[in-house]
């Protein structure tokens, strides 16, 4: 199955790459762009980022591009309740792959705080994001369950994170499947971003999609609030 037999909305463009090694430099290729052309019309440029395993060529590659770094504000769309020095910290992941060499003068707005609870955390993440500016790019990736960011299905705040226009940033997200508490920035917040990149590889992904466009529920497929908005899909086999 390729990406051209899924049917998707018009506001959808969609990226077909031959491979996972292309997509990484086709879409960091694009996002510094996108970041170059912020930092000439405002001044600065403002970057959300999704975490775990299947970003990090992406990473690499942005942190390679030429830019004037010290212009650009670095975010997570969400983030694993756990110190930065944790193996599963996505604020870690991007100190190890992105924020190094000229990428280190990014300046860098992360989720997590040290708290007494998650409740707490997300109160204390939800006011550092209310310094960070207008979001120029955002960066997402999809689980096989449908989630996107931490906006997990069966997660009890879910029906808050995924409000159209709702005015909060961060909420306390539960990921059914998997140990850690979460943070994730509400659809609100990602929503607003002026370009919506979706990362997706392989044919499980595809099908996923196929999925969440046919039954259009965002409280089971959680992508599905955001594939009816312009979006730019970038896909490999």
């Amino acid at each position: 199955m390729a990406i051209s037999d899924v049917q998707l909305p018009g506001t959808v463009n969609v990226h077909e790459l031959d491979d996972a090694t292309t997509l990484a430099e086709t879409l960091a290729q694009d996002v510094a762009e996108r970041l170059r052309t912020a930092i000439a019309d405002k001044g600065q440029a403002t970057v959300v980022l999704s975490g775990g395993r299947s970003p990090v060529p992406f990473l690499e590659r942005l942190a390679t591009q030429e830019l004037d770094w010290s212009k650009v504000v670095v975010s997570l769309a969400d983030e694993r309740w756990v110190p930065v020095e944790h193996a599963d910290s996505n604020a870690g992941l991007l100190k190890r792959h992105l924020l190094k060499d000229k990428a280190a003068k990014a300046r860098f707005i992360g989720l997590y705080h040290p708290a007494a609870d998650l409740q707490a955390a997300a109160d204390e993440a939800e006011q550092a994001l209310a310094e960070l500016p207008g979001i120029d790019v955002l960066v997402l990736g999809m689980g096989d369950d449908g989630h996107t960011a931490s906006l997990f299905p069966d997660s009890p705040n879910l029906a808050q994170g995924l409000e159209r226009t709702g005015s909060r940033r961060c909420l306390p997200m539960l990921a059914p499947s998997v140990p850690h508490q979460r943070l994730s920035m509400t659809r609100a917040l990602l929503a607003s971003a002026r370009f919506i990149a979706l990362s997706v590889q392989g044919p499980s992904k595809l099908a996923t999609l196929r999925a969440a466009l046919d039954g259009n529920d965002p409280t089971v497929m959680p992508i599905s609030a955001f594939l009816h908005d312009p979006l730019d899909i970038y896909w490999c086999p």
